[in-house]
């Protein structure tokens, strides 16, 4: 059945990811259509969410800020699929690296990378970054279900030097490059829900006590990583600038969870600049503690 289904899909998927840029943002301009006004889709998690953390909004900049926040999760969708086929040229003009020398100095230290991700304005173009720097480029990712379509993701992500491991392949990846000097960048995303009975610490996030991820600091402090996070803008449509900010160079002698503290504090600060490019409809809160 998960073949048949790959069948399917794959070929409107390939369609999608040959159309002109112009012509896309049409269609996920038909796509918010269905998916914010006719469907709906987690509207009443979006509401929720940004009830909670923008209390300081009116419901009527709450609104706006929804609205724009579907029509940004549509785009990134669909340029999602257009990875699939986009030339190097095209991606590099789309997705801009602002200080792609500040890896360059880590790589003459000989010292690998934790790479801090969140899921604001697209963290799918951040791939680029691995054709750019010597250091071998690893991401932590959610397995699909299907596992063609799991195999297309690989796939896709290959042509830009990335290695995809999911969670626990991270562990024993991270400690074999470290026995064998291959110098990483590994990019862990860790700003949603953690499972509970994997809970070692909460903190306030958009001012709301939660409990957070912490593997990416637990290893990090192991290994003595370089801390950076990446932080990824929208200038406009179909074009994203990251700036790549240092959290730390010494992560062994920083307090316990001061690495994942400032982490939050920075995404804070994006979703607080512009909030239509967070992505509101996961649960973060759903685990509350106050």
């Amino acid at each position: 059945m998960q073949f048949i289904v790959y069948l399917l899909v794959y070929p409107f998927l390939w369609i999608i990811s040959i159309l002109p840029f112009r012509i896309l943002y049409a269609v996920s301009d038909c796509l918010y259509f269905l998916i914010y006004t006719v469907f709906g889709y987690r509207k009443k998690v979006v509401r929720n969410n940004l009830a909670m953390t923008l209390p300081h909004l009116t419901e009527k900049e709450r609104l706006e800020v929804e609205k724009k926040s579907y029509h940004h999760f549509c785009d990134l969708f669909l340029e999602m699929v257009k990875t699939m086929s986009i030339s190097s040229k095209e991606i590099n003009k789309r997705f801009v690296i602002t200080n792609l020398d500040l890896v360059q100095e880590y790589e003459l230290k000989g010292k690998s990378i934790m790479l801090l991700v969140s899921h604001y304005a697209s963290w799918e173009w951040l791939v680029v970054l691995n054709k750019k720097v010597r250091f071998q480029g690893v991401a932590v990712y959610k397995k699909v279900n299907n596992k063609y379509f799991d195999r297309l993701v690989k796939k896709i992500r290959s042509k830009y030097n990335t290695t995809l491991v999911v969670n626990n392949e991270t562990i024993p990846l991270i400690a074999n490059n470290q026995r064998n000097q291959i110098l990483s960048i590994y990019g862990i995303p860790s700003d949603q829900s953690p499972m509970l009975h994997k809970v070692f610490y909460d903190d306030r996030f958009m001012g709301i006590r939660v409990p957070v991820h912490t593997g990416a600091e637990t290893l990090a402090k192991k290994y003595n990583l370089n801390v950076l996070y990446a932080k990824v803008t929208k200038v406009k449509r179909g074009f994203y600038e990251c700036t790549l900010v240092p959290i730390s160079d010494d992560s062994k002698s920083v307090p316990n969870y001061e690495l994942t503290t400032k982490y939050l504090r920075a995404i804070e600060q994006q979703i607080l600049e512009a909030p239509e490019y967070y992505f509101w409809t996961h649960r973060r809160w759903k685990h509350r503690l106050d």
